[in-house]
């Protein structure tokens, strides 16, 4: 059986679509990527941040973004936030809304 991918809610989806071009082709690829050899395709593409919390590293020649994301039961990748790298570390705020989305979705 090979993953799934969901996202947090369509106003996530929406955003992560609305990523520029090379932003965009880059996300299909490594989300291809995923959806058949799992979630933790390991550096440069994923990282784990922190219990069961990991980001997906989408560069492009305009910009950097980053989309949080975890895994459920039933071999289900959920996408819960996505922001633009604009610094060296991931900003607090960033890290806490994909934290707090990630408790929300495992208590479901």
């Amino acid at each position: 059986m090979n993953w799934g991918l969901e996202y947090y809610s369509p106003k996530i989806e929406k955003l992560i679509l609305s990523l520029s071009e090379g932003l965009l082709a880059r996300y299909f690829r490594l989300t291809d990527l995923m959806l058949e050899f799992g979630p933790n395709l390991g550096m440069p593409h994923t990282r784990s941040l922190n219990n069961g919390l990991f980001e997906l590293r989408v560069k492009g020649k305009e910009s950097i973004a980053r989309v949080f994301y975890c895994t459920k039961i039933g071999k289900r990748i959920i996408m819960l936030h996505v922001f633009i790298k604009k610094s060296q570390k991931i900003p607090k705020k960033e890290l806490n809304i994909a934290i707090k989305r990630m408790k929300e979705v495992i208590k479901k």
